[in-house]
């Protein structure tokens, strides 16, 4: 995997960035082919250890607020696409692991999860990038450490903070969501199998072209 998350960017096209989980791991490298020659796609990467050249998991907002200034780096980046969620709404006990809802902790609550989403979004406006929010992806029946449902909870918090601030949204849940059994990688489980992440990549790549699109001078 690590070799083909190598990128030579062509200076001539814009520079976007995709950040977010493990769900953005499974489709960024599909929207980079399907945006050949339009952009060049880049993910937040590993740089130190046993993982160092593979796609970083940028889990929940608090590690997106500790770490953002380092993904950003020092790259110019004409749109940026971001997602915050699954990992803020799962519970944990205090060595971390996994427990049942309810027992243990939550990452993030709405209420911080909003407060941490905000802070995001300042930072993220301050790169001059356009912006684009992908929803949080269906949670399962029977996944362990979260609760079924909760990404609509998560989700209408999202949708606030987004429309107060004119970011665009792709809406991967509602997309997803009618088809989630046929595209889910297994019962209980929020990852996609190859099918669903070709459809979440062809929803990314299409908000990218419009975005472009709508602010052709990106492209120059």
């Amino acid at each position: 995997m690590g070799s083909s998350w190598a990128l030579v960017p062509n200076p001539k096209l814009p520079n976007v960035l995709i950040i977010g989980d493990s769900i953005s791991m499974g489709y960024t490298l599909l929207v980079r082919q399907q945006l050949q020659g339009i952009a060049n796609v880049y993910h937040p990467m590993n740089e130190k250890g046993a993982k160092a050249g593979q796609p970083a998991n940028c889990g929940s907002t608090d590690r997106g607020i500790k770490n953002m200034d380092a993904w950003l780096g020092n790259t110019t980046w004409q749109v940026i696409v971001f997602n915050f969620g699954l990992h803020d709404l799962e519970w944990h006990d205090a060595a971390g692991a996994y427990v049942p809802p309810g027992q243990g902790k939550q990452n993030a609550p709405p209420d911080l999860y909003e407060k941490n989403l905000r802070q995001i979004v300042a930072r993220l406006e301050k790169t001059g990038a356009k912006l684009i929010w992908a929803t949080t992806t269906p949670v399962p029946a029977n996944s362990f450490g979260r609760t079924q449902g909760d990404e609509v909870i998560y989700n209408k918090v999202a949708e606030k903070i987004m429309k107060e601030n004119n970011i665009a949204i792709d809406d991967l849940c509602g997309i997803v969501t009618p088809r989630f059994s046929e595209l889910e990688h297994s019962p209980g489980n929020v990852h996609f199998n190859n099918e669903g992440y070709k459809v979440l990549a062809s929803s990314v790549a299409e908000s990218i072209k419009a975005i472009l699109a709508a602010h052709s001078t990106l492209a120059k």
